[in-house]
């Protein structure tokens, strides 16, 4: 049943989405505070699916790892980027685009991975090495793309990524590998808690911007939805280059699905226009649903048998 309700991801997302455009007053209660909490609980349930044993096979496979992790923090905020300037966005959206293309990985993408019968324990491992990276890289690549357009704090935003992603997720690391029975006992209902937290993580971004989204929501979806559909695309194209279609997959929905959240929430904490915060509630819905789709088709696609093992455990 877990399993179930976990794989009805992109349902919860729409209905989440709906509320959050129609009803924001159900769900905008999860605002900065709370809204901070829950997204370190999303770190913390997905770092207690992980070992120190995860961390020693990503130094067995650094290239496959490797080169997912430049897909997320090359391709992705180059595009970002590229697409703000070239549709001529105004400073805060465009900031607010490059933004979110510089967030690490998502807990989305893991199940995602899953549905589209990827190589789920190479998504976790690559969800974690970018979010660890998102300390430096996060702030580093908003402040070089987006500095020119408005002031970036980057230090502040450093510090954010630190506390809300690295801190729960080490905590749940530490709790796995020092309190097995217990994570082990709750590890069960993890997944499905994930995809409660990031529905409301999806919602309530929505909520808050709903009044923008309705005067200027076609504006603001092309751009966003061209940058995910984009990376998926390239992602896969890349990766394809030099490994197997199961790894291909893995790689191409972990560069098209990142903390959109996270760009909310730093966003709002770090610039004082509330326009940088819109591209990122409207990422949150483009990266679930395109991702969830492409999982879906990618499931009804089978893997060749002869497939490429890229991944050593």
């Amino acid at each position: 049943m877990i399993e179930t309700l976990t794989t009805l991801f992109p349902v919860w997302v729409i209905l989440g989405t709906i509320i959050g455009i129609y009803k924001p007053s159900m769900v905008t209660w999860l605002e900065t505070d709370l809204f901070t909490l829950g997204l370190g609980f999303l770190m913390l349930s997905m770092g207690l699916t992980l070992t120190f044993e995860d961390f020693r096979r990503c130094l067995r496979n650094p290239w496959t790892v490797g080169i997912g992790f430049l897909a997320q923090y090359i391709i992705k905020p180059m595009l970002g980027f590229l697409i703000a300037m070239t549709l001529k966005l105004s400073a805060p959206l465009a900031t607010g685009l490059i933004l979110v293309s510089c967030c690490p990985g998502g807990q989305a993408s893991n199940v995602a991975t899953y549905i589209s019968k990827g190589n789920v324990a190479l998504s976790v491992l690559m969800t974690t090495c970018s979010t660890i990276g998102a300390i430096i890289m996060t702030p580093l690549l908003t402040k070089l793309l987006a500095g020119q357009l408005v002031p970036v704090d980057a230090a502040g935003l450093a510090i954010s990524t630190f506390q809300v992603v690295l801190v729960p997720t080490i905590i749940g690391v530490l709790a796995n590998e020092f309190f097995p029975k217990f994570t082990s006992k709750i590890i069960t209902v993890t997944p499905l808690i994930g995809v409660i937290l990031t529905t409301l993580l999806c919602a309530s971004p929505i909520g808050q911007v709903a009044e923008v989204l309705k005067s200027q929501g076609a504006e603001l979806i092309l751009p966003v939805a061209f940058l995910h559909a984009a990376a998926f695309f390239l992602g896969y194209v890349v990766s394809k280059i030099s490994f197997g279609e199961s790894t291909s997959r893995t790689i191409s929905i972990e560069c098209g699905m990142q903390s959109s959240a996270l760009g909310f929430l730093l966003a709002q904490k770090h610039f004082t226009n509330p326009l940088v915060a819109v591209p990122s509630a409207v990422s949150v819905v483009c990266m679930a649903l395109g991702g969830s789709a492409l999982a879906v088709y990618w499931r009804n696609q089978p893997i060749p048998v002869d497939d490429k093992d890229d991944f050593k455990e």
